[in-house]
């Protein structure tokens, strides 16, 4: 058949830039790194920078969001092709009566709807090559009249340049054999990781992780309840498939049009983001 756009694809005319790069590791610790809404807080904190705004923003080469709390509350929810869940944090602005808001969306089996900011949504989807290799797209797109990036803006901003970053199959040239070029000079004057790029230093730790990651060594915590959610809801899809069910996501009518997407801003703590569309 023709290929159908998922029900939470832009529309046909929609400006949508992508970055293409194959990951050395397994699919699973890409996503959860995906779905980890707390660690953009400590990995990213010199390219997410905390201001008095109203939402979450584009700043120079980087971004700035409403908090400077670096301890979310998670709250998950199911869905019939998924889950979404809330990292919710203090507001720079009236915390005693609002929350910032971060809704995360996944879809089964490899689709991340990350919060969006003022000028852009952004998705990424990981989709496995083999057991220890993923190709991961990192998108964004935006019907916003003279907002959003043109594919080149987009890959320059997240350093994935072909030719740059990237060798012509999208192979990262920065790998644990250079360090993923950490810059300690950069870091001796503040910068966090020494990695230029989100998806760099993003890349830097599922791949260190091990090609598949030994769960048994870990030691989960309160931020990680989206992550290990993940895992029971992919293991029961699989229990529930090998008994006769539809695959997580393919029974009829469960990713209705136009009513899935992410969340990012700040709500009286008089409103529930469950309520949200």
């Amino acid at each position: 058949p023709a290929f159908q756009p998922p029900p939470f694809a832009p529309s046909a005319d929609t400006k949508v830039s992508i970055a293409k790069i194959v990951v050395n590791c397994n699919w699973a610790q890409v996503l959860e790194g995906n779905i980890d809404s707390a660690h953009s807080s400590s990995l990213h904190s010199s390219d997410i920078r905390p201001g008095n705004v109203a939402r979450s923003g584009m700043a120079g080469a980087g971004s700035v969001r409403p908090s400077t709390d670096k301890a979310p509350r998670i709250q998950v929810e199911d869905t019939a092709y998924g889950f979404r869940y809330a990292a919710l944090r203090r507001p720079i602005r009236d915390a005693e009566h609002n929350e910032y808001v971060r809704m995360t969306v996944f879809v089964a089996p490899f689709t991340v709807l990350i919060p969006p900011n003022s000028h852009y949504n952004v998705a990424n989807m990981d989709v496995p090559i083999d057991d220890t290799h993923t190709a991961f797209y990192f998108i964004s797109w935006t019907e916003q009249p003279g907002k959003g990036m043109d594919t080149e803006q987009w890959r320059r901003r997240v350093r994935a340049q072909v030719g740059i970053d990237l060798d012509g199959g999208y192979h990262h040239l920065r790998t644990a054999a250079n360090g993923y070029g950490q810059d300690r000079q950069a870091m001796k004057a503040g910068n966090f990781t020494g990695i230029a790029g989100i998806p760099n230093q993003d890349i830097a730790m599922w791949e260190t992780m091990g090609p598949i990651a030994d769960r048994s060594m870990e030691r989960l915590g309160a931020s990680d309840v989206a992550v290990a959610h993940f895992r029971r809801r992919m293991l029961e899809a699989v229990r529930q498939f090998s008994q006769g069910a539809p695959a997580l996501g393919c029974a009829p009518s469960s990713v209705p049009a136009g009513s899935i997407r992410s969340f990012e801003g700040i709500l009286p703590k008089t409103v529930a983001w469950q309520t949200l569309p």
